[in-house]
Formats: C-alpha cells, sequence, structure tokens
C-alpha cells in the first residue's frame, strides 16, 4: 500500500484530489492544509507527499524538504518523498521544488491519470517529470536570485524592516540594503516593493 499524504491549502482542491486517489486500491491518502504538513510527516508513515508547488510557502517546502534528507529524525518509518503539482508558467515555483529536492512534478493542466502514475513512479523511487513540464523545467534555470537574496526578500515580503531582517539572519543592516539593491537590479524593478511584486508573479517567492 502505498501512503499518500496531500496537502493543499484550498480545501475544495484538497478534497478532489484526495478523492481522486483514494480511488485507487493501492494507495491510502491523509489529506491536510500546509499548516498541519510537517506534523503529519513526522507522526504519520508516508511513502509520497504531494504538494501544489504554486502556493506552497517556500519554507514549507524547505521542512518537507528536510525531513526527506534526515529521515533518521522520524518516528513514523521512511521519509516521504516529495512530489508536486506545478503551473506550465510558473517557473520560478518549479525551481523551488527544485532546490527543494522534489522527485516528481505532475503539470496541474495533466489528466488525472498522470498524478497516479507520478505518485506510483516516486514511491517506487524514480523520478517523475510530465512531459508538459519539459520546457518550464528549461526555464526554472533562469532563476535570476541567489539562495540568500530570496531569503533575504521573502522576509521583506512578509512586512520585515531592514534592520529585522538584518536580525533575522544575522546580518549588518549595510549588508541587507546591498542585497534588497542586487535583487532590485536583477529583477529590472523600480523598488522593494516592485521586486517583491515581479518575484512573487514569476513564482521565486
Amino acid at each position: 500500500m502505498i501512503r499518500v499524504l496531500l496537502v493543499h491549502d484550498v480545501r475544495i482542491l484538497r478534497c478532489a484530489l484526495a478523492a481522486l486517489v483514494e480511488r485507487e486500491p493501492d494507495m491510502d491518502i491523509e489529506a491536510a492544509p500546509a499548516k498541519d504538513a510537517v506534523r503529519l510527516a513526522r507522526t504519520r508513515p508516508t511513502d509520497v507527499c504531494v504538494m501544489d508547488a504554486d502556493v506552497t510557502a517556500r519554507s514549507r517546502l524547505h521542512e518537507l524538504a528536510g525531513l526527506s534528507r534526515k529521515g533518521a529524525a522520524r518516528t513514523a518509518g521512511p521519509a516521504p518523498r516529495l512530489l508536486v503539482l506545478v503551473s506550465q508558467h510558473c517557473p520560478g515555483a518549479l525551481r523551488r521544488a527544485l532546490d527543494a529536492g522534489a522527485r516528481g512534478f505532475v503539470c496541474k493542466d495533466a489528466l488525472p491519470e498522470q498524478l497516479v502514475t507520478g505518485v506510483r513512479q516516486v514511491a517506487a523511487g524514480e523520478r517523475f517529470v510530465d512531459n508538459a513540464l519539459a520546457g518550464t523545467l528549461l526555464q526554472a534555470s533562469e532563476v535570476p536570485l541567489s539562495e540568500r537574496e530570496l531569503t533575504v526578500l521573502s522576509a521583506a515580503a512578509e512586512g520585515a524592516s531592514v534592520t529585522e531582517i538584518a536580525r533575522r539572519l544575522g546580518l549588518s543592516t549595510g549588508t541587507v540594503r546591498n542585497y534588497m539593491s542586487a535583487i532590485t537590479r536583477k529583477t529590472g524593478a523600480r523598488n522593494r516593493v516592485d521586486a517583491i511584486r515581479i518575484s512573487q508573479g514569476a513564482g521565486w517567492l
């Protein structure tokens, strides 16, 4: 039996996807919002964790990726492998999922059978990439911001000031300002707010 944890914050979509998966005789499904994902992944035996990369916070993806890399820290069995749902038009979200160590990628415009196939392949230890995402996968390598710049911009997007970001990341305020200047330049933005808007629209945050 393949044990699946399905994570989505939109209840109607979460229930619909769960109904799709639970029709399969070889799959056992648990569905939950993102805020409960890490706790359930730690306590419930899970083979595959399915998440919507377009709407799942970058930090949440990395938390689950940490479980995948540190399976020994879990008490309920092997660490879950990540399979993400992603739009063809959001290479930044796919990039985040790649960085988080996702093993499977299913296009959100695909037929439902693609999700089931992806779950089975990822559960078997294989990689799965929906053919419809081939072009998006190439674009995903073009994210212009470094990991540290994304961390700084994510904090700014949460409303943190330069001083708060510096304290949170253990940096000087001058260094944070330098990062913000680089971010603005790389994204072609007019200012910090514009850089956040551009980055969120591209799916980098």
